[in-house]
């Protein structure tokens, strides 16, 4: 990343950030944020999904990706995950119409394993 990009760890509304762009640090689209999950035991982010490019896949398949795996750049207004195009498609994802149980721990420990990232709960 350049030393001239700006980061912010500031409070944002959940509806600021549906819309997003999502790229990697080599400035490729990934994608855009389509909704934030919350715990509300915890009132924690569970993750956020993510719409894939549409150039790189077919259909629209849909990636829950740990909220604290992104680093917002102010400057550009984008959300910047650390994964590449390949990855990023290998990753455990969902249909649009057929989501995962949110009460399902095994899959989201597979999802916060596979970002390399402790689950948000523990």
């Amino acid at each position: 990343m350049s030393q001239l990009t700006v980061f912010s760890n500031s409070p944002v509304k959940a509806s600021s950030i549906i819309g997003t762009n999502v790229v990697n640090p080599q400035d490729e689209g990934l994608g855009v944020i389509k909704e934030v999950v919350l715990d509300p035991r915890s009132g924690r982010v569970a993750y956020v999904v993510v719409s894939l490019v549409r150039s790189f896949v077919l259909g629209e398949k849909l990636y829950a990706i740990p909220f604290n795996a992104f680093d917002f750049n102010l400057t550009k207004n984008e959300y910047v995950l650390d994964i590449t195009k390949e990855k990023l498609v290998a990753a455990p994802g969902f249909d649009a119409d057929n989501w995962p149980l949110m009460s399902d721990e095994k899959w989201h420990r597979e999802v916060y394993k596979y970002y390399g990232r402790s689950p948000y709960w523990e």
